[in-house]
């Protein structure tokens, strides 16, 4: 797969996800996330190129919609994956946690991710 630098930046966090590939249903990790893009890990092994669809528990007990979603890579338990379609609500739910995100890393305010682990960070 080719390098490719993400439209939008990654931020830090940890919360409960749970994923539908086909019949197949995961729960796991979301790591980090942006607007586009988010990194897990789940009990279900997902392959490049594979679609599903997510529900995020945010951690301010927030939920998040993602009905299709692409794998763009995985390894192991771990893959990340690009949102392909979202409801406009949704997606503006997302860009203001995503802000509040953002401003907390500018005023130098200490991550509200709900992350206890500094190695992901």
């Amino acid at each position: 797969m080719p390098f490719s630098i993400r439209s939008f930046q990654r931020f830090p966090v940890c919360c409960s996800v749970m994923y539908d590939a086909g019949p197949f249903q995961g729960q796991g990790t979301v790591w980090n996330l942006s607007c586009t893009g988010w990194r897990l890990s789940g009990d279900l092994p997902m392959q490049p190129g594979e679609t599903l669809s997510l529900t995020v528990t945010l951690p301010n007990e927030q939920r998040i919609e993602i009905p299709e979603a692409v794998v763009r890579w995985s390894r192991g338990q771990e893959f990340a994956v690009e949102t392909m379609a979202i409801e406009p609500h949704t997606q503006a739910r997302l860009k203001h946690y995503v802000k509040r995100l953002m401003l907390n890393l500018t005023e130098g305010s200490p991550l509200e991710t709900g992350d206890s682990n500094p190695s992901r960070r």
